[in-house]
């Protein structure tokens, strides 16, 4: 056996250990992306569902609670992977432009909450109800829009008389990595509440 046979078994050895010396930290370095992934596509698919309720809503002849809960049931059923009904929240809200004393204001006419997931139910940016009722419809809006709230988002773009719907989708995302110690610091945390607003 010359001296080249006798160093190839070793050479194979040796490449092994090093692989099993910086196997943990390649995983270690793929694991947080495998997260950012998930997040994306969390937050592509709210994205998508804020978008078709939107469109839905802004297309309907009358939009009451049953049929905002239908829509809202749809598309909380077009979210696999996501659990909405665990951790997801969808919020239709009309919204008028309203000419008083000179100024437009965009007053809140109607606003539903879905009823499929009780148990997570961040507040709406466009415009927080102080009252719901069990049929996810808000019952504190007053029928005089020179009572009623304004917006939080939209100001100045709505002319006397236009309507739009707003629709928001929230999830509650769990990273499966954040805080881990990689030595260096702790990885951060994306989320937990993932967002998306579609007006229409």
């Amino acid at each position: 056996m010359n001296r080249q046979q006798r160093l190839r078994p070793a050479c194979a050895g040796i490449a092994a250990i090093e692989f099993a010396l910086i196997l943990p930290l390649l995983l270690l370095l793929a694991l947080p992306i495998v997260d950012l992934a998930r997040a994306i596509q969390a937050n592509m698919i709210l994205i998508n569902i804020s978008r078709e309720g939107a469109n839905i809503a802004s297309r309907s002849a009358q939009l009451d609670s049953v049929s905002s809960q239908n829509v809202m049931n749809a598309l909380a059923a077009t979210t696999p992977p996501l659990d909405m009904s665990k951790q997801g929240m969808v919020y239709i809200t009309k919204v008028m432009g309203h000419l008083q004393a000179g100024v437009v204001r965009n007053v809140i006419l109607e606003q539903y909450r879905w009823t499929g997931n009780p148990g997570y139910a961040p507040a709406s940016t466009v415009w927080t109800c102080a009252s719901w009722a069990n049929d996810g419809s808000c019952s504190g809006i007053p029928a005089n829009p020179d009572n009623a709230g304004t917006a939080n988002t939209m100001t100045g773009l709505l002319a006397d008389g236009d309507v739009v719907y707003a629709v928001e989708a929230f999830y509650n995302f769990n990273t499966m990595y954040a805080g881990l110690n990689l030595g260096f610091g702790k990885l951060p945390a994306i989320g937990p509440n993932l967002y998306s607003k579609t007006i229409f």
